[in-house]
């Protein structure tokens, strides 16, 4: 198992947005997380990435309890986060964005064989290395910030609507992408996605989240073949 959330609640402020929610990454997979505006979805993977506090229940990746852990300390452990709107540095050029992604590594001296094989995966992202981030279009952008967390060198790899602002053809190849990833790269992905077709595309096993709660988890055919769950929770 590459990543375990067990009944873990998180909120802000006083105010509680998850509730006892459970949820498990095998090795080599990709897991998606579904459900309307306001469920709790970014919330969801800020708490597992540590960037707000674990109220109760635990969260372990791999063998060892990541729980209390800061977001630094979880990528130097192999989890990164794609978050969403990318949060690029938009005054920095390509290179400099992807070469931020790998300032939590101790051991630097292979840092220009993963820049080489961010840009064999976006080669794209190669003839713009020289431009400023901010230039770039939508779907670019998107390249850059998933290549910046492949900078890391990521075990499991948490992204937040990654398809956001994309037109379907192109969000649909971002997701082709990730399956890439995961067969080529052995990196686990848990994806929060809005866009149900590119998010079930690859998807090995589903999860929807609703008011904070997990109210499904199976297969995402399982998803597609229930009218009343299509219907409720996902407008299909």
């Amino acid at each position: 198992m590459m990543l375990i959330v067990d009944k873990i609640e998180s909120g802000y402020g006083e105010m509680q947005v998850l509730w006892k929610v459970s949820l498990e990454v095998l090795k080599g997979s990709i897991t998606v997380v579904l459900g309307p505006n306001g469920a709790g979805k970014t919330t969801l993977l800020r708490a597992i990435m540590g960037i707000i506090p674990i109220w109760s229940g635990t969260i372990k990746l791999g063998e060892q309890d990541i729980t209390k852990k800061k977001p630094h300390e979880k990528v130097q452990l192999g989890m990164t986060l794609v978050p969403e709107g990318r949060k690029l540095f938009p005054e920095l050029t390509v290179e400099e964005n992807l070469r931020l992604g790998a300032f939590t590594r101790i051991k630097s001296h292979d840092i220009e064989d993963t820049l080489e094989l961010v840009y064999n995966i976006f080669p794209r992202l190669r003839e713009r290395r020289k431009q400023k981030a901010g230039t770039l279009s939508g779907g670019e952008q998107q390249m850059l910030a998933i290549g910046r967390a492949l900078m890391s060198k990521p075990k499991l790899l948490l992204l937040d609507e990654p398809s956001q602002g994309l037109a379907p053809k192109l969000a649909l190849s971002i997701v082709d992408t990730l399956a890439k990833l995961r067969s080529e790269e052995n990196i686990s992905i848990l994806l929060v996605e809005q866009n149900i077709a590119a998010a079930l595309k690859h998807a090995d096993k589903a999860y929807i989240l609703e008011q904070g709660r997990i109210i499904f988890r199976g297969k995402p055919e399982e998803i597609m073949e229930n009218e009343a769950l299509r219907k409720a929770y996902l407008g299909l």
